[in-house]
């Protein structure tokens, strides 16, 4: 119970974090109680989530209550002790049941490289290697993996696919970020890792590799050849030693699984001629084959280290983390028994040359005391070496502090002149649109005559189609009167005889031919525009 609690704790807080209301350090119990009772079903419980309405009276919790709540209803059903292989089931499906609540914050970036399932694989490696702070006001927490970590993991990922690392560049910007939280890891190990790496499956296989590694507890895995039991030929196969069980596989794709080997405490490894191995169990043996000695010895190494670990109850790579913990605080309460140790050397320091002084004023009487003052003396000596050290030290800080602040004035002279290029272009482009109106309204002025010169020659036209009409008019006019006076005349001069009578009307009056010639002289004289 203990033991699967605290391996999924960061889980929990990550999903606990995805609920809480504005970074106050607490979540609503109607939404504690889904992801309670989401885990409880994942355990073969089922109502736990009905006991948080009557676990204290507030309508919220913060994450050490909600723990408590996790550790007494919830995990305390539970044996102290699992199988590994239980035991990472269950961790795996509180992990993805976590990862659904709080996914949507990692998933949701733009511009990513790693896929949805490599985010996922990360986000466990950082659970599992990471440490649960407590922040300065002790309410709220922190899930943070040291840089240590971080750059074991990077370096790992970056190695495997062939990557170019760069040390000390991670370490300027571990010193500047400190301890790690997920989405700025992420953003490191996309950044600082897949250099010019653009194929996403050799990225996905990387990032699976080091998710065996961390999480399913892979020690070794390759080709070896096993000998079968019930025909004793050597055949070859994929295997994966974890602790306490050793898998092989027709192919190195891990798909068509052939069976396992189990590893016990009990179970010893021994060395056998034409490179092959003796994996000697409490059931059986089994004889296994490699091609070459740096392989066998390999195998047998990674044999032993899992027949060592196979009577855990803890998973291989927690317990290395847990190991690499230890030494790191081990050296920091190192660092601050020296720093006690020169504080206190520098206080003796202090106390010496005042006693020096006082010292001085009865040197001369005292000579007896003249060996003491010598052994004070190189003990100052001694100090005054140690405090120049420390200063040197503090001039190497203080270097790379000015290192950095000279890479920023550079970047932002950069940034000025880009500026000043920038404002020198707007310049043009004003100059060049100001030319452009002043073109434009010229166009627009010559456009303007234009129409006022066409409304003109319109309205001359209108008149001339008047006058037109009017002649027109006349015209008919003179006709009809014609008419009339030819009818006239035949009523007065009846006696005339028609010869003479056609030949004094051709003589009066045009032809019908010469008639439309002459209207349309005249209606060509209307047309044409005056002078003025």
């Amino acid at each position: 119970m203990a033991v699967l609690l605290e391996n999924v704790t960061n889980y929990v807080w990550h999903a606990f974090a995805a609920l809480q209301q504005e970074k106050t350090g607490l979540v609503q119990k109607s939404k504690l109680k889904v992801l309670t009772a989401n885990i409880g079903t994942l355990l073969d419980l089922y109502g736990v989530e009905r006991g948080l309405e009557h676990y204290r009276s507030t309508p919220t919790l913060n994450f050490d209550h909600f723990k408590y709540y996790l550790q007494r209803e919830v995990f305390s059903s539970l044996p102290d002790k699992l199988p590994l292989a239980e035991l990472r089931d269950y961790e795996t499906r509180i992990a993805e049941t976590c990862w659904f609540v709080c996914q949507r914050r990692y998933l949701s970036q733009e511009k990513r490289i790693f896929s949805d399932e490599s985010v996922f694989q990360i986000f466990r490696i950082f659970c599992l290697l990471a440490e649960l702070i407590p922040d300065n006001n002790g309410i709220t927490y922190q899930v943070l993996l040291h840089p240590a970590e971080a750059s074991y993991v990077a370096q790992t990922l970056a190695n495997s696919l062939g990557c170019a690392w760069d040390e000390e560049d991670f370490t300027d910007l571990s010193f500047s970020i400190g301890s790690f939280r997920l989405a700025p890891f992420i953003a490191v190990l996309e950044s600082r890792c897949l250099t010019g790496v653009k194929d996403a499956c050799a990225i996905s296989e990387a990032v699976e590799d080091l998710h065996q590694t961390f999480v399913e507890d892979v020690i070794k895995k390759g080709f070896l050849y096993k000998k079968g039991y019930i025909f004793p030929t050597m055949r070859e196969y994929w295997f994966v030693l974890r602790p306490s069980e050793l898998s092989y596989y027709k192919s190195r794709t891990e798909k068509e699984r052939c069976g396992s080997l189990t590893i016990e405490p009990g179970s010893k490894v021994e060395p056998k001629a034409d490179f092959k191995i003796l994996l000697q169990t409490p059931e059986r043996v089994f004889e296994l084959g490699t091609t070459d000695h740096m392989t066998r010895l390999q195998w047998i190494s990674a044999l032993q280290l899992a027949a060592d670990h196979s009577a855990t109850y803890q998973t291989y790579q927690r317990l290395q983390a847990s190991k690499r913990r230890l030494q790191r605080q081990g050296r920091s309460q190192e660092i601050a028994r020296a720093r006690a140790q020169l504080q206190h050397e520098r206080s003796a320091r202090k106390a010496a040359e005042g006693q020096a002084k006082e010292l001085e004023a009865v040197v001369r009487e005292e000579s007896k005391r003249l060996t003491e003052l010598e052994q004070i003396k190189v003990n100052l000596e001694r100090l005054l070496e140690e405090e120049t050290q420390a200063k040197r030290d503090e001039e190497i800080v203080r270097a790379l502090q000015a290192r950095v602040l000279a890479e920023e004035w550079e970047k932002r002279e950069e940034l000025e002149k880009l500026q000043e290029e920038q404002k020198i272009l707007l310049e043009q482009e004003r100059g060049k649109r100001k030319e452009f109106e002043q073109l434009q309204q010229k166009k627009e002025y010559e456009l303007k005559a234009a129409k006022d010169r066409l409304d003109h020659l319109d309205r001359e036209k209108k008149l001339l189609d008047t006058q037109l009409k009017v002649a027109h008019d006349k015209i008919q006019l003179s006709e009809e009167r014609r008419e009339v006076l030819e009818a006239r005349l035949l009523e007065v001069a009846p006696s005339l005889r028609d010869g003479d009578r056609v030949r004094r009307a051709h003589s009066f009056v045009p032809s019908t031919k010469e008639r439309p010639v002459m209207l349309e002289v005249r209606a060509a004289t209307l047309r044409r525009p005056s002078k003025n």
